[in-house]
């Protein structure tokens, strides 16, 4: 009777245990996922930022104004930072938001700065190609009036003579 007794201790503790595992364990589980769904976003959202960053630095050394591109990158910054913040205290939930919030307010970023770069590589070139040409066309026009000066001038004084002999 003693061992039935102890069986059946063993199994309502064996039933207990499982009943209460999955719960139990469930939410180690649950914890890394959002962990690893907020290390993945960071890793995104980072990602983003340094992609923004040389997008940008392509558009200013081609001359573009970057200064609204500069205001949309800080503030995409600022939440990566928020980001890194909560992560770091283990706030999972609130680093995947503010990761979240980076990648969205950096979204079209790059095609809007390689647009500018694009735009303000043309305006150089054209710029360029202005002075060129008017610079070209001023020499051809002084050289022209000077020739045309001179001839005119030439045969002015061939045809009237000189006046002292």
């Amino acid at each position: 009777m003693r061992q039935a007794l102890s069986v059946l201790r063993f199994a309502c503790v064996l039933v207990l245990l499982f009943a209460v595992a999955p719960q139990f364990f469930g939410s180690f589980t649950t914890a890394e996922s959002g962990k690893d769904e907020a290390t993945s976003a960071l890793a995104g959202a980072e990602g983003g930022v340094v992609s923004a960053y040389q997008a940008v630095l392509g558009a200013e050394g081609a001359g573009a104004d970057v200064s609204g591109l500069l205001v949309r990158l800080n503030e995409a910054g600022e939440l990566l930072t928020r980001a890194r913040m909560a992560y770091k205290v283990d706030d999972f939930e609130s680093a995947l938001g503010f990761a979240v919030q980076c990648r969205e307010k950096l979204n079209g970023f790059v095609v809007e700065a390689n647009a500018l770069r694009d735009t303000a590589v043309q305006e150089r070139y054209l710029d360029f190609m202005f002075n060129v040409v008017g610079s070209v066309i001023g020499a051809v026009t002084v050289v022209c009036a000077s020739f045309v000066s001179w001839f005119f001038l030439k045969r002015k004084y061939e045809t009237g003579g000189s006046v002292a002999k």
